[in-house]
């Protein structure tokens, strides 16, 4: 099963696209008199992301018990049963390939929000996709 088996499509490119921005930013190339060029930095926006806000943006906050425990086992990539936080760092990129990584800042934020128990790693049975 695919995230967009239970997640629309757009919802996921919309909630990924939240908490990323490309910016465009002027880098100049002298060659003799002429100084002209704009290149794009690559598409981050570190500490944007806010898991709730994620959560509502995609479409998860509204979806049954079932449904959210088919995403965690989605999620959890080395189907241990939990998320840890080296798999919460890639979250995103579970969502959306290329997709950037969230900053340590991020992971351990939410890490922290959703570790219900203390023990570093979030369980299927936790509150985690519901904040």
């Amino acid at each position: 099963m695919s995230l967009s088996g239970v997640l629309c499509a757009d919802a996921i490119q919309n909630a990924v696209k939240d908490c990323q921005a490309c910016v465009c930013a002027p880098s100049y190339v002298v060659c003799g008199s002429e100084a002209s060029s704009v290149s794009l930095i690559p598409p981050t926006a570190p500490e944007s992301f806010c898991c709730k806000k994620f959560f509502q943006l995609c479409g998860l906050s509204q979806k049954s018990p079932k449904e959210v425990k088919d995403v965690f086992r989605i999620l959890d990539d080395d189907h241990s049963g939990f998320i840890e936080e080296a798999e919460l760092k890639f979250f995103l990129q579970r969502f959306v390939p290329g997709a950037r990584v969230l900053t340590e800042r991020e992971t351990k934020a939410f890490l922290s929000a959703a570790d219900d128990d203390n023990d570093g790693k979030i369980g299927i049975d936790g509150e985690c996709l519901y904040l």
